[in-house]
């Protein structure tokens, strides 16, 4: 009797790995569908040839002779919609994996990435940035990543001060972080040039990726590269967190220690992400949630599908931001009106799941 059950264990986990790999490849071509329908859509259509030879220079490390060599469209594929597409790439990665990180290390599914007051100390810094006289839009997005680390320290030294229950602790310090920080933002809208400062403050809070150049690539991909290393690496702490602090500190886990590390990670992840595109709203929420669905609560299944999961949907959602009207809609509108009704939907298919 228990050899068959052992070996019926043993077949339900082959069929499972067997499933999770062909998403988990079925996910990664979708990645490479998406960047190509990105790379190939927008109001300059740009053909192969240009792309293949935006590439080449790329390739070949472009040098101001080959560059000056270049057609319009080339030039304009390398150095616009290229850098584009792969940072809506990258920051959907990002932005979603540390969703589904902050879910894990509160134990709460409704938990997202601002929590903390991430991005309420991002779009503060970034609205200081617009407002101060002489200020780059380079130093807008160093204010605002600023901003949005000085939030998360915040929340954590007055959960330190408290120091009782400290997950719950967290979220009530992120609450009060995030007021403080709304307040000041407001302030500053308040009393902003209604003509100039005031629109530029409304729209970079909505999110766009309409400046996103090489430059913000080199910051921002060793940064995401290296916190979803770390995620993937650790993901089984990850999982032993999820079960509270008494069953980690039994399995040899120290839970301050690595719930620390993950939040600090995963806001630096957001932090550079939202000091660059503004505000994006329901990423961080909604794809953990999908991704659980298709692969259910563990985190070594988790983090991999979430990952792949979020740079398609950011990928597509700019896509469709930057294609759907004559002018260029703020990326957050379409975010919102795809996530929302579907955290909806997944809300009533998964009615019944215990993580829920």
């Amino acid at each position: 009797m228990s050899d068959s059950l052992a070996d019926l264990a043993d077949s339900t986990r082959t069929e499972q790995n067997i499933r999770y790999r062909r998403i988990l490849l079925a996910l990664g071509l979708l990645v490479l569908v998406a960047l190509a329908l990105a790379l190939r859509t927008g109001r300059l259509d740009i053909g192969t040839d240009d792309m293949l030879a935006g590439f080449k220079v790329l390739l070949t490390k472009s040098t101001a002779e080959s560059t000056a060599d270049l057609s319009p469209k080339a030039l304009a594929f390398m150095l616009i919609r290229l850098p584009r597409c792969l940072l809506a790439l990258t920051v959907g990665m990002g932005i979603s994996a540390s969703g589904a990180v902050y879910q894990s290390v509160f134990r709460n599914p409704l938990v997202s990435p601002d929590i903390l007051g991430v991005a309420a100390g991002c779009t503060f810094g970034a609205a200081l940035g617009l407002i101060l006289p002489q200020v780059s839009f380079s130093g807008v997005r160093v204010l605002a990543f600023f901003g949005g680390v000085a939030a998360v320290f915040s929340a954590v030294a007055i959960a330190r001060l408290v120091s009782v229950r400290m997950t719950i602790i967290l979220v009530l310090a992120g609450i009060i972080v995030t007021a403080v920080f709304s307040a000041l933002l407001m302030l500053i809208k308040y009393t902003a040039d209604p003509l100039n400062e005031l629109p530029a403050l409304v729209f970079w809070s909505m999110g766009s990726l309409s400046r996103a150049s090489w430059d913000d690539m080199v910051v921002i991909l060793p940064v995401t590269v290296v916190g979803l290393g770390i995620f993937h690496l650790l993901r089984y702490r990850l999982d032993v967190l999820s079960l509270g602090d008494s069953q980690a500190k039994a399995l040899g886990v120290n839970p301050r220690m690595y719930r620390g590390l993950f939040i600090c990670l995963s806001s630096l992840v957001v932090a550079v992400g939202v000091a660059s595109c503004g505000q994006i709203a329901w990423l961080g929420l909604v794809v953990p949630h999908l991704a659980r669905t298709v692969v259910g609560p563990g985190n070594l299944r988790l983090i991999p599908i979430t990952v792949l999961i979020g740079g398609i949907f950011l990928l597509l959602a700019d896509t469709v931001a930057r294609t759907a009207l004559p002018s260029e809609l703020p990326i957050s509108i379409i975010t919102a009106l795809a996530g929302a009704p579907l955290f909806a939907w997944l809300l009533y298919r998964n009615r019944g799941a215990g993580w829920l």
